[in-house]
This record gives C-alpha cells, sequence and structure tokens, in this order.
C-alpha cells in the first residue's frame, strides 16, 4: 500500500537529489516542432527560444531494459522509488530571467525538492516537485519548478472524476484538433516513450483511459504560445496546472484572456470542462 511505502525513509531520502545535463539548443528541434505547433519565429542561430521549448532538448536516452511497464524510465534513478505505476505532469512553474537562443550551450542542474504523499477521492497520489535551472556561462537563464503526480492503477469502485466548469468569458479562444501523428511526432521530438500517448491497447486496458492522452506539456506549451503571440513583450513567468486529461478522440478548446502585462488562459474537454489552467506575465 501507498501509505506503508511512504512512510518508508529511503523515498524521502531522494529530497535534494541533484544532477546535470548539458545540451546544445539545436535549431533542427525547432524546426521540427513547428510542424507540430506553427510559428511566425524564424529559426536559426541566435534566434529566441519560445518558452517551454526545452522540453524537446536535455534527453536521457535509458536503454530498453531499464524502463518501465509505462515506457518510463524505471523509478529509483534520479527520480525516487515510488510505489506506485502511473505517472502524469501535474503542473509547473517557469521563471525566465533572460532568453535561451538557438546556439546556446546550455547546463541543466536538476533537484527533488518535495515528494509528498497523499490520498485522493481515486486512491493514493504521489507528487514529486523537481526544479531545473537552465544555465548559460553559470548564469541562470530560465527557472523551472516541475510537478510529476504517481498514481494508483484504476479501480472499479473509485468514484468517477469531478469535472470542473470553465471560467466565463475570454478575449480569445482557438480550437486544437488532436491526432495520433501530433501525439507520435511530440513524443519523438520529447524523446518520451509514455506509452498512454501512442499505444492506445495499453491507455485502455492498463491505465483506464478512453483514448490516447493528449500530452500535458504540449498543452502547456499551446498555452504559452497562445499568451505569446498576442503580446509585444516579452514573457517573463509562466505557471500551468493541470486538471483533468485531454484525448485523442475529438477537438478541443483553448482560451486566453490579455492584459497589458499578464494573461490566464485555459483549455477545456470537449464537453466544456477544465482541462488545464495557465497564468502568464510580460515585462
Amino acid at each position: 500500500m501507498m501509505q506503508a511505502h511512504a512512510e518508508q525513509p529511503d523515498v524521502k531520502q531522494w529530497i535534494g537529489r541533484t544532477e546535470n545535463a548539458r545540451d546544445v539548443i539545436d535549431v533542427r528541434q525547432a524546426v521540427l516542432m513547428q510542424s507540430i505547433l506553427p510559428t511566425k519565429d524564424r529559426f536559426e542561430t541566435g534566434a529566441v527560444l519560445p518558452p517551454l521549448w526545452n522540453w524537446l532538448y536535455f534527453h536521457a536516452p535509458e536503454p530498453l531494459d531499464r524502463l518501465g511497464r509505462d515506457g518510463h524510465p524505471k523509478k529509483g534513478g534520479f527520480m525516487p522509488p515510488v510505489a506506485l505505476p502511473r505517472r502524469m505532469w501535474a503542473g509547473g512553474r517557469f521563471e525566465f530571467q533572460d532568453d535561451l537562443r538557438i546556439g546556446d550551450s546550455v547546463t541543466r542542474r536538476s533537484k527533488i525538492l518535495a515528494v509528498t504523499p497523499k490520498r485522493g477521492k481515486s486512491g493514493a497520489l504521489c507528487f514529486v516537485t523537481v526544479e531545473h535551472c537552465f544555465l548559460r556561462d553559470e548564469s541562470t537563464v530560465w527557472r523551472e519548478e516541475h510537478d510529476v503526480v504517481y498514481r494508483d492503477d484504476p479501480s472499479p469502485e473509485a468514484p468517477p472524476s469531478q469535472q470542473i466548469a470553465a471560467p466565463d468569458g475570454h478575449t480569445h479562444r482557438q480550437t486544437v484538433e488532436p491526432s495520433p501523428v501530433m501525439l507520435f511526432r511530440y513524443s519523438a521530438l520529447m524523446f518520451n516513450g509514455h506509452r498512454i500517448h501512442y499505444d492506445r491497447d495499453y491507455a485502455r486496458d492498463v491505465e483506464g483511459y478512453p483514448d490516447l492522452v493528449f500530452h500535458g506539456p504540449l498543452t502547456a506549451t499551446m498555452l504559452a504560445e497562445f499568451c505569446r503571440g498576442r503580446s509585444q513583450r516579452r514573457m517573463t513567468s509562466f505557471a500551468y496546472r493541470a486538471v483533468s486529461p485531454l484525448f485523442c478522440s475529438a477537438p478541443f478548446g483553448l482560451f486566453l484572456n490579455m492584459g497589458e502585462r499578464a494573461a490566464t488562459a485555459w483549455a477545456c474537454t470537449p464537453d466544456g470542462a477544465l482541462a488545464m489552467t495557465a497564468e502568464a506575465e510580460f515585462g
């Protein structure tokens, strides 16, 4: 059971664990991303990398025999050995002190900030918060806090998830038409082996979803781009929180309330329930 495992000191001992990675912000990854999320950016050496596109870099390609059943690296390396099988992006926060640019050589310094077991209506949960600092010439350019949630396998006795109504009113909206090809391309660019995004049988039969799951980070990136594309100012912070999953089966909506120096945005499921919220600030 989760409660017994969460009390074991080895999980808590992962708090404070660190790892470093280096990568070059390569133009090819950014250009390939434009096949999924078209932008007006012209990517060449020195061009600004859009917010949240850091997820296209710093891959850690584990050998196949070191992957778990879901396609993610087995827990117990950098991530703590939480005794729960399902993993989802719960949310995150970004601070942009300066711009990352195409051609930059960047160090990512990562640290486990928190491991927090909880129990929700659907069963045991465990939230892990990871800090990523992106450094150029030893100076922090971007800082990210990323929340991951681990969950129980679905139970037939669990009550259905309660939907949350979306906010009223918006200044802009757009429709996203997901497809298996979109999800496959983004998984490839992220080097993300999570099977819920491309293996429909696994998503349905093992993790209990009705269809392929739309990537949480892609939803967040689309919301960030929605905000960025309607401001003449530089984005200085962005925060997002996942509320309920989106799927590949039907179009869904993005909504935006745009102000001069701040914006709120959200994604809705096809039936109008809240899927993700976001807030952006501009300098």
